[in-house]
């Protein structure tokens, strides 16, 4: 079943665009003032939360998948994560000729504080919201974030 579609004017396009512009950059700026703390670059902070996200141990090459940067660049990040003692180098126990990456445990905990005033104002933010229009909102975030991920991973044209 396709979803129905509504004409979109110039005008709403060119709002939600300046609006994802804005709500990118302070995004990243936001994340940049967090890699900071944590002694990352904004590229290793973000890499390292996927491999967070991925609930185990991952190769390089999947890493490179989930970021989109090339393999020769992962292995740059994964050195710098090893040597600030986020993730380790281990094997694979079911080939012991790959080598996984992974978290080590506890270091996520570690950074929580660091989050924590973006979930209050999350929740604060939230708050001025009723249900269904959060549900509006989310299926929104939903769709953005798969055409995100697929121009990331190389499966679509660049926004």
């Amino acid at each position: 079943m396709t979803e129905k579609t509504y004409p979109v004017t110039e005008e709403e396009l060119f709002r939600f665009a300046e609006l994802g512009r804005q709500s990118s950059t302070f995004t990243v700026l936001r994340h940049a003032r967090i890699a900071e703390r944590m002694g990352l670059s904004g590229t290793d902070h973000k890499t390292f939360d996927l491999v967070i996200q991925a609930g185990g141990p991952l190769t390089a090459g999947r890493i490179a998948g989930l970021t989109g940067l090339s393999t020769g660049a992962v292995t740059g990040v994964i050195d710098r994560l090893e040597k600030v003692g986020l993730v380790r180098r281990v094997r694979d126990p079911e080939d012991r000729r790959k080598v996984l990456v992974e978290v080590v445990p506890g270091v996520a905990e570690r950074f929580a504080p660091l989050f924590e005033s973006a979930f209050d104002t999350l929740r604060e933010l939230l708050a001025q919201f009723s249900p269904a229009e959060r549900k509006v909102i989310e299926r929104y975030q939903n769709v953005m974030l798969e055409e995100l991920r697929a121009e990331v991973m190389g499966n679509s044209r660049p926004a």
